[in-house]
């Protein structure tokens, strides 16, 4: 199953990049460049989500349309696609 979440990614004073999930509580990333930052989103992603799978009664959030987000001077929205392979028996 594939879950495609934006990220909300900005360049610090430093010039490095950090980002978070708007819809992934406390799902942050950071890098030395913005691909750098995408690529450990889509880390923190799966981890966040692989988490959420395993709990119960897993409840995973909305997803926010690109319009909806409240963008600051300098954030860049990137999507980030993370595929999860259930394994057999998981729905049961």
């Amino acid at each position: 199953m594939t879950f495609t979440y934006p990220a909300i990614f900005k360049r610090t004073e430093k010039g490095t990049y950090e980002g978070y999930f708007p819809d992934l509580r406390l799902c942050k990333a950071s890098g030395e460049t913005l691909e750098d930052a995408v690529l450990n989103a889509h880390d923190a992603a799966f981890d966040w989500i692989t988490l959420e799978l395993g709990e119960e009664d897993p409840a995973m959030p909305a997803i926010s349309e690109k319009a909806d987000l409240h963008l600051k001077d300098g954030e860049i929205v990137r999507n980030i696609c993370v595929n999860i392979r259930f394994t057999e028996g998981w729905d049961e």
